[in-house]
């Protein structure tokens, strides 16, 4: 049985090769630059963004280990130091990475013109799995109509590329589709194609377009389900990748739209206003060694297929594995082979959806969590260029600071309690960080419990100050008032959901570890609400945690330090059935939110009028 449903919306064949690589061999493409020193001064970019980390990090474990006895430190001190210092390297990183954003943004930086503009045939491809027709096709219509409007040199057609399992999704998937193309104005060309079988899922539904009709498209711009651009943000993505012909990859910085609730609103407003800085700093010191995420990028077509096919991967269990986390290994792959993989974080108009409540965020994390742990085993792979190699070990990074945290918790709820022998002493006595309970004058104690949670703060403070660097206003988030409020309220949520994250990554990283982790199942865009039994079934194990540590608080077995962390624990289930409430306008708001990107308002439109074609009402009318 052939493996795609027959259909008449696909374009003639163009079939373009797409050999699997060989993680064990190293390989350059005939096609790309022959050599690529990497982009001028990137090196004292990246000096400038680890070295403050490294050092901060040597310095506060220096000074820590002399807090130690002198006749030895025990087994259990040096855990407690090495997780510290493994910590705040991290979280020190990320402030030096929005340092060199804010020094960056004070500087006029233009998008770069390496070369004169050159007419490209981009296909625009949006990968589909159990979505709601409707709601994609309300998108696609809403960019296809902005790039006719804008015109110009370039020219661009849409696929829908179905991996859609469900059959009366996939009916109403043809049906929508057949009747928005007879709707479509003259020069708008969107395509349709569902595979029967979804092997390998994404990377795949990709390779399938790849190698059957990438022969006729010098571009692809890979876009998610709930992807939305701008024409002029597509437009001028393509002329970035135009002008330079050594660029393989070009990634662009989404924004969140479309947050309602407690959760979404949350998420947003912290990429609205923390993300420009932090975006616009790694864009610094990556270079050309940048990294992809998968949608809301434009590819060089023929180096993609040279470069990153991906093969499967052995399991332990002696099976095969496909690569889930595709999109790091592709930059990797096209990096090994001589093409540039660029981040522009300066090209606005580009967005994409986040999940509205904590329990849709905890599903995606879990997939996220599994693709992410698997790049460990590539971190080896022959010819990979140093930033590749970081980007997956920091992904991977990234979950696994989850358990080290929980572990950092269950050692620092058992410091400093002595009761005169019925415990045993784990920590000499000489050091600050054993004060016994309720006792916790000690300035040192509370001075690395202080440094942290300032460190962990300063990337927002410093973000704010860079907003009116990035072209924002504090008017644009409903005035000074309304933007403090707001800013208070993230934060606030941000330190309650915190606990409660890290349990769930690291239930992510054991569900991994142990292969319990299966399927793919597509996002809820809209969100919802869940039972109480959904709830607490999710949050068994913070709530019981929290249980736990209020407990020996009472008790006086546990530092009263970790009070706020057993407040969110034993609240869980109820944090997460706010996290699903809608918010007014006003609260969180980006300025997004406050004045919706037209866009977004003709996707809406669209949706909406398709939804209602789509159960026999009028046809669907241009958006106003």
């Amino acid at each position: 049985m052939s493996e795609y449903l027959p259909s008449s919306l696909v374009p003639p064949e163009t079939p373009l090769a797409m050999p699997a690589q060989d993680f064990g061999r190293d390989f350059h493409d005939a096609s790309a630059p022959a050599t690529d020193t990497g982009e001028p001064g990137v090196a004292i970019w990246r000096i400038l963004a680890f070295s403050p980390a490294m050092a901060s990090t040597l310095a506060l474990a220096w000074v820590m280990r002399g807090w130690f006895a002198a006749d030895g430190t025990t087994i259990l001190e040096w855990v407690l130091l090495v997780l510290i210092a493994f910590n705040f390297f991290w979280i020190t990183f990320t402030v030096s990475t929005v340092l060199l954003g804010l020094y960056s943004l004070g500087r006029t930086r233009p998008l770069p013109a390496r070369g004169p503009r050159r007419a490209m045939r981009v296909a625009l491809l949006v990968p589909v799995y159990n979505e709601v027709p409707w709601y994609v096709l309300g998108n696609a219509r809403s960019m296809l109509e902005e790039l006719r409007a804008i015109g110009g040199a370039h020219s661009y057609e849409m696929f829908i590329l179905s991996d859609t399992r469900d059959p009366e999704i996939a009916a109403q998937e043809e049906q929508s589709i057949r009747a928005l193309r007879e709707d479509l104005p003259e020069g708008i060309t969107l395509y349709y194609r569902r595979r029967e079988k979804n092997t390998a899922r994404k990377v795949g539904n990709i390779h399938d377009w790849v190698t059957r009709w990438g022969g006729d498209y010098e571009a692809m711009l890979v876009l998610d389900a709930d992807s939305l651009m701008t024409g002029r943000a597509i437009v001028r993505l393509t002329d970035a990748l135009s002008r330079d012909p050594n660029a393989g990859l070009i990634q662009s910085f989404p924004q969140l739209i479309g947050a309602q609730s407690v959760f979404g609103r949350m998420q947003q407003f912290a990429n609205g206003v923390y993300g420009l800085a932090l975006a616009e700093g790694l864009a610094r010191w990556t270079g050309h060694e940048g990294n992809y995420w998968g949608h809301n990028a434009i590819i060089r077509t023929r180096a993609f297929a040279a470069c990153a096919g991906l093969p499967e991967l052995p399991t332990l269990r002696g099976g095969t594995s496909i690569i889930m986390s595709h999109d790091f290994v592709e930059a990797g792959l096209l990096r090994r082979a001589g093409w540039r993989v660029r981040f522009l974080p300066r090209i606005r108009g580009s967005y994409e959806e986040t999940p509205q409540t904590l329990i849709d965020h905890i599903q995606r994390d879990r997939r996220w969590c599994s693709g992410n742990l698997q790049h460990l085993r590539l971190l080896s792979a022959t010819g990979f260029h140093a930033m590749s190699r970081f980007h997956l070990a920091h992904g991977a990074i990234g979950y696994l600071m989850a358990p080290v945290w929980f572990s950092l918790l269950v050692i620092w709820a058992i410091i400093g309690h002595d009761d005169g022998g019925s415990v045993l002493t784990y920590f000499s006595e000489t050091n600050p960080l054993r004060p016994s309970w309720p006792d916790m004058s000690e300035p040192r104690h509370v001075a690395v419990i202080v440094l942290i949670y300032a460190m962990l703060l300063l990337p927002k403070v410093l973000s704010v100050a860079a907003l009116p660097l990035t072209g924002r206003r504090i008017a644009d988030y409903g005035g000074l008032g309304q933007f403090i409020l707001s800013m208070l309220t993230e934060i606030i949520l941000a330190i309650l959901f915190a606990p409660i994250l890290m349990v769930q990554q690291m239930i992510a990283v054991f569900r991994t570890a142990f292969g319990i982790q299966k399927g793919w199942a597509p996002q809820a865009r809209e969100g919802g609400t869940y039972s109480l039994a959904t709830l607490f079934k999710c949050h068994i194990l913070e709530t019981l945690s929290g249980v736990a540590l209020w407990a020996g608080i009472a008790a006086g077995l546990v530092s009263l330090w970790l009070a706020p962390i057993a407040f969110s624990m034993l609240l869980a289930v109820p944090l997460s059935a706010l996290s699903s409430l809608r918010l007014p306008k006003a609260w969180m708001g980006t300025a997004e939110v406050l004045k919706e990107p037209q866009i977004n308002q003709a996707a809406r439109h669209y949706r909406n009028l398709l939804k209602q074609n789509l159960n026999g009402s009028a046809p669907v009318q241009p958006a106003e």
